[in-house]
C-alpha cells in the first residue's frame, strides 16, 4: 500500500500540470511536453475546458505513473505498458480500502486513447499503442436518489422567504426543477436569458458547446421575475455584473461551486443525505416521464446528444409500470386480496 503515497496519486488541476514538470520537460517527445502541446492544440479549436481538464488531469497521472517506473518519452509507452498500469489501475485502493469503481477506471484511461491516437496523427509515435486497449465495462446504474413531488416540495420550503438569500435561493431551486438545467449552465443564466413573453430560457454555450432553449414553467417565471425585481437590485454592487444569480456580497455571480454550495443545506436539512444540483434534474425527467411526456421531448430539454443517456429515467419511472401490474397481474384480480391469515411452517 506504499504507492498511496507515491506522486501518481495526487490530484491536480491542469494549472497545476504546468507548474510541475516531469522529467526531461523539454525534449519534444517526452510526455509532459507532449500534454502541454496537446493542451494548446485543443484550446486553439475551441475544446471544452472542463473535457480538457479532465484529460490533463489523468493525463498527468498516467506520467507520474510511468516516470516512477524510468518511463518518460512517448516512444517508450507501448501497449504492454498501457496495460499494466490498466491492471495497476484495478489493483488500486483508495484510502478507505474501496476499489475503484469501473467508470473510475474507464475514465482514468479513456484520455489516454485520445491522447496517443493525437501523437500519432501528429507524427510523433509511429502507431497508436492505445488504439485497441479495452476498456472496463461499465455497470448500468440507475441514479441512486430520486426525489418524489412532495420531497422537492418539502425543500423548496425551507428557504427563507423573509430574507433576500432565502428568496434568491428559492428561485434557484425553482429553476432548477423546472427546467432540468445543469448547474454550469445555471452559472452561465445571465439577466436576459430568460423571454417571460415566451417562456422559454437560453442556454448558451452549454454542455458540448452548444446553445439550447428550454421552457419554463410558470410558477419558476413568477419567481424569477420576483427575484429580478425584488431582491437582485438590492444585493447587486456592480453594475457590470450581468449573471442572474449573485452572491450575496453583490459583487459577482455565483459559480457552478457556488450554486452547489447553496442548494446542499437545504437537501440535506429535508433529510436527503446525498447528491445536490442534479437531483432535481433527475426529478423534473422523471416525474414529467411519469405524467406522460415523451422520452424525446425529455431529451431535447435535458440536452442529451443521444436518447439513450435519457432512456435510463424510463427505468426509474416507475408509476405506469405499477398500474400495468395492478391491471394485470393475476394476484391482483381478486377483489378483495388478502395476504393469508398465517405463514406456513
Amino acid at each position: 500500500m506504499a504507492n498511496r503515497k507515491s506522486a501518481s496519486n495526487r490530484l491536480l488541476t491542469l494549472n497545476e500540470v504546468y507548474r510541475q514538470p516531469v522529467g526531461p520537460a523539454s525534449h519534444p517527445k517526452s510526455l509532459y511536453n507532449l500534454l502541454l502541446r496537446f493542451a494548446k492544440w485543443r484550446r486553439e479549436r475551441n475544446g471544452s475546458e472542463t473535457t480538457l481538464k479532465t484529460q490533463a488531469h489523468h493525463s498527468y497521472r498516467f506520467i507520474l505513473w510511468a516516470a516512477e517506473r524510468g518511463l518518460y518519452l512517448a516512444g517508450e509507452i507501448t501497449r504492454p505498458v498501457l496495460e499494466t498500469y490498466q491492471r495497476w489501475l484495478y489493483h488500486y485502493r483508495k484510502a478507505n480500502g474501496e476499489p475503484l469503481s469501473s467508470r473510475t477506471q474507464r475514465t482514468a484511461l479513456q484520455p489516454l486513447q485520445v491522447w496517443f491516437s493525437w501523437m500519432a496523427k501528429q507524427s510523433v509515435i509511429l502507431a497508436n499503442p492505445a488504439a485497441d486497449l479495452e476498456l472496463p465495462k461499465l455497470e448500468k446504474r440507475l441514479p441512486r436518489t430520486i426525489l418524489s413531488v412532495a420531497q422537492v416540495e418539502e425543500v423548496l420550503s425551507l428557504c427563507d422567504l423573509s430574507t433576500l438569500q432565502g428568496i434568491r435561493d428559492r428561485t434557484l431551486l425553482e429553476l432548477l426543477w423546472s427546467t432540468g438545467i445543469r448547474r454550469g449552465e445555471v452559472a452561465g443564466l445571465e439577466i436576459y436569458s430568460a423571454d417571460f413573453s415566451r417562456k422559454i430560457l437560453t442556454i448558451v454555450q452549454g454542455k458540448g458547446h452548444e446553445d439550447r432553449i428550454v421552457p419554463v414553467g410558470e410558477r419558476a417565471l413568477w419567481w424569477l421575475r420576483h427575484y429580478l425585481e425584488q431582491v437582485r437590485p438590492e444585493v447587486l454592487v456592480n453594475p457590470d455584473c450581468r449573471a442572474l444569480f449573485l452572491v450575496m456580497d453583490g459583487v459577482a455571480g455565483l459559480t457552478a461551486g457556488g450554486i452547489t454550495m447553496a442548494v446542499i443545506p437545504y437537501l440535506r436539512a429535508a433529510g436527503i443525505d446525498k447528491g445536490s444540483c442534479h437531483l432535481f434534474r433527475h426529478a423534473m425527467a422523471t416525474q414529467m416521464l411519469e405524467n406522460g411526456a415523451d422520452l424525446r421531448w425529455i431529451q431535447a430539454m435535458l440536452g442529451h446528444r443521444s436518447v439513450e443517456s435519457t432512456q435510463i429515467y424510463t427505468q426509474v419511472s416507475i408509476r405506469a409500470l405499477q398500474a400495468v401490474h395492478a391491471s394485470t397481474h393475476p394476484a391482483e384480480q381478486r377483489e378483495n386480496p388478502e395476504p393469508p391469515d398465517s405463514l406456513p411452517g
